[in-house]
């Protein structure tokens, strides 16, 4: 087979030519020149236009599972990579580019898994277009935590007995990828970078890595689930999600696609009804009195004010963990449920829920967030 070299000058401009001649005429190319062109970006030797170029053509054609791979695969040889002490880790990859619709709150999960005794981090960035919505980075800071711990400070914080949780930045663990936010920005449609990033892990479980995410169009529950096999993560909890995030709609049964081991996927519709969790909204809604963002050319599709709507978030998380019923408070509660449910750590859906309850009743989820601040 002919080796495929990154600096080959017309690498990316052959791949070009293929991926990016219209709907009926463009053509795949292989895992290696995937692979290759993405390297070629990563390491800056590609003409910042001709990377655009590429990505918008990839994405207007839709990516095969080889170029997919190939992408995923140069990713990951830019990405950290630690072992954590903790036999089983789970991996929480929210939507990089946020939320702008609903106030977030699966990164108030993380604290309540840690309480159940799961060890659990998020990753993401902290602004990224097309969306610009908020992030589990801004939210930290508007906590007064540091977002930009390194991989090693996650691992120990994982260790932590009073903490058991964290987040880790793309910023950190694959900063020539976060480096391409500018174009990703530019380029204005989501591109295969946007798939491909939430399937990086930078910090493992000894023995087990478990990967939580979300999606919302039916086609990315087969791509999810072949790509997180692929990557070698021993299980896999797909939700259809608000924003295409790990929460569920509160209105409707919560649907879930999910693996473990070698097992074929299973799809669930989970009852909210049973669990006392029904309610008539999906979620918190961003209320419309949020100031609007400033009009700034780098940002432009930005919707609201993101250290406002940081603070906002923040507050109803507290909240949330003071044990205050309310939306945000269902997110913590249900996402912790569903995890629970899906590693066997509990009989059923509903013991899930009364142990994440628990958690936050007791007070311990809330003082494992605050030892993660205070770090």
């Amino acid at each position: 087979m002919k080796t495929v070299d990154p600096a080959d000058p017309q690498l990316i401009r052959s791949a070009i030519q293929r991926v990016a001649t219209g709907p009926e005429l463009s053509k795949n190319i292989s895992y290696d020149e995937a692979q290759a062109v993405m390297h070629a970006i990563l390491n800056g030797s590609a003409d910042p236009v001709q990377a655009g170029v590429f990505l918008i053509g990839l994405r207007m054609k839709r990516e095969t599972d080889d170029e997919l791979k190939g992408v995923l695969d140069a990713l990951r040889q830019h990405t950290v990579k630690v072992i954590s002490n903790q036999p089983d880790v789970v991996v929480m990859s929210e939507p990089y580019n946020g939320f702008n619709r609903t106030v977030q709150g699966s990164l108030f999960a993380l604290p309540v898994l840690a309480a159940c005794g799961v060890p659990a981090y998020s990753n993401g960035v902290e602004l990224v277009g097309p969306k610009f919505g908020i992030t589990h980075h801004n939210i930290l800071k508007a906590l007064g935590a540091n977002p930009l711990q390194s991989a090693e400070q996650l691992s120990a914080q994982l260790d932590n007995q009073a903490c058991g949780w964290g987040y880790i930045d793309q910023r950190i663990f694959a900063p020539k990828l976060e480096a391409l936010n500018t174009l990703r920005n530019q380029i204005v449609k989501r591109p295969v970078l946007s798939t491909a990033e939430v399937l990086l892990c930078p910090v493992y479980g000894t023995n087990q890595t478990h990967l939580l995410t979300g999606y919302v169009h039916k086609p990315y529950r087969e791509t999810y689930a072949m790509l997180a096999r692929y990557v070698g993560f021993d299980s896999l909890l797909l939700v259809r999600g608000t924003e295409g995030g790990v929460t569920p709609s509160f209105r409707a049964d919560a649907h879930v696609v999910r693996y473990k081991g070698d097992a074929a996927e299973e799809e669930h519709d989970l009852p909210l009804q049973p669990l006392a969790m029904a309610r008539d909204y999906r979620a918190l809604d961003i209320p419309d009195t949020m100031p609007t963002a400033a009009q700034d050319p780098k940002t432009l599709g930005m919707k609201w004010d993101i250290n406002a709507l940081a603070t906002l978030c923040a507050e109803q998380g507290v909240a949330a963990l003071e044990d205050k019923p309310g939306p945000v408070h269902d997110a913590a509660v249900l996402d912790t449920a569903l995890t629970l449910w899906h590693l066997g750590r509990t009989d059923s859906l509903l013991d899930g829920v009364t142990q994440a309850r628990q958690a936050i009743s007791s007070g311990e989820a809330l003082a494992r967030l605050n030892a993660y601040i205070s770090a």
